[in-house]
């Protein structure tokens, strides 16, 4: 793995399965559900919730999220890794300014991606994930779907 800040993508089956995409900026672990996950194709614009940021320690969790909890259900580590800042200011401002771009190293994901905020036609401020298209482009690949078990573990979420 490079050094740098990490990031971690954790497949969380609640209600529904969700992608929860953190970055690690400012000491705490910034995040957004995907619902459909990450897309390796560039022509594939993801919605991306923002949410709650979590504790660094939070990085490296899979387990039951226990019922009557908000987001009850199961959580593993989808993919992991470190990122580096594509953008010309500091990832912090770019996160304020809703425009981040990054590049992942991880076990599943490498290349750039943008998560850039938008309105959608909506009251509330949201945000797109959008692979970059560079050399980890593949619009043939989804790896949401077909690489559904844990890198840590190797488990999924059913096994949990």
């Amino acid at each position: 793995m490079n050094g740098g800040p990490r990031f971690v993508i954790q497949r969380h089956a609640a209600s529904t399965v969700t992608f929860d995409v953190r970055l690690e900026i400012g000491g705490v672990l910034v995040s957004w559900a995907v619902p459909k996950g990450p897309s390796t194709d560039p022509q594939q614009r993801r919605l991306a919730e923002r949410t709650a940021d979590h504790p660094l320690e939070y990085a490296d969790y899979e387990g039951r999220v226990a019922d009557g909890d908000h987001g009850a259900g199961t959580v593993i580590v989808w993919d992991t890794g470190t990122y580096e800042n594509l953008t010309e200011e500091p990832v912090a401002e770019a996160l304020a300014d809703g425009h981040v771009k990054v590049w992942l190293h991880g076990e599943k994901l490498e290349g750039g991606y943008l998560l850039q905020r938008t309105r959608l036609g909506r009251d509330e401020p949201a945000w797109l994930m959008v692979k970059l298209d560079d050399e980890g482009a593949d619009r043939r690949r989804d790896p949401a779907v077909t690489e559904p078990g844990s890198v840590l573990s190797d488990r999924r979420n059913e096994d949990l």
